[in-house]
């Protein structure tokens, strides 16, 4: 598993960005699309229906994007993240403290979203901040209840898939160093 400082074997062409809710994930897809040059894919546009329903064509979906030669998207939902772990040669693990970083940024996230009436995927809004209290998957508690999952997912994928090169990133700066060092020597 690589860190911020070290150099990439390869320029990038297939990339995922893991981390639990609120780290970044898909604010950091883009960024290494623009460097990358490939598209970015947001997931959860594919995933989420109408009224917050998994659309039944969304492997299909992952399906055909990952089989161009380039792309950048989030690694989340079950039903596609061995598939694009498969299809993946870089994998951008954020692993941001969560008490000082993570969760503040998923709580300020979700309250802006409600509070401007912002549309998410396909219709879809952030409900009423009172769900907090009675959706046991609402937003910040599925960050608070599975923030801990990476840290046995992501080095479990890089011994299933040895050709799938880990990058952790540690903090808001790691993310900063590692951008403008190692991928951008990488992309040129």
């Amino acid at each position: 598993m690589l860190s911020f400082a070290d150099a990439l074997p390869r320029r990038p062409r297939r990339v995922l960005v893991a981390g639990v809710a609120g780290s970044g994930k898909t604010t950091l897809a883009g960024r290494i699309a623009r460097l990358t040059g490939g598209p970015h894919t947001e997931i959860d546009g594919l995933f989420h229906g109408p009224d917050w329903q998994p659309r039944p064509e969304f492997v299909a979906d992952v399906e055909a994007f990952t089989a161009e030669e380039a792309w950048t998207t989030e690694w989340q939902y079950s039903s596609a993240r061995e598939l694009l772990a498969q299809r993946a040669d870089l994998l951008v693990w954020l692993d941001l403290p969560f008490l000082r970083v993570t969760l503040p940024r998923v709580v300020r996230r979700t309250v802006v979203r409600r509070i401007r009436r912002i549309e998410l995927w396909n219709g879809n809004r952030e409900p009423g901040l009172a769900t907090f209290f009675t959706d046991r998957e609402h937003i910040v508690r599925w960050s608070i209840s599975t923030r801990n999952t990476y840290a046995e997912r992501v080095p479990a994928a890089e011994r299933a898939h040895p050709h799938l090169v880990v990058v952790r990133l540690r903090s808001p700066h790691d993310v900063e160093r590692w951008l403008s060092g190692p991928l951008a020597a990488a992309t040129r």
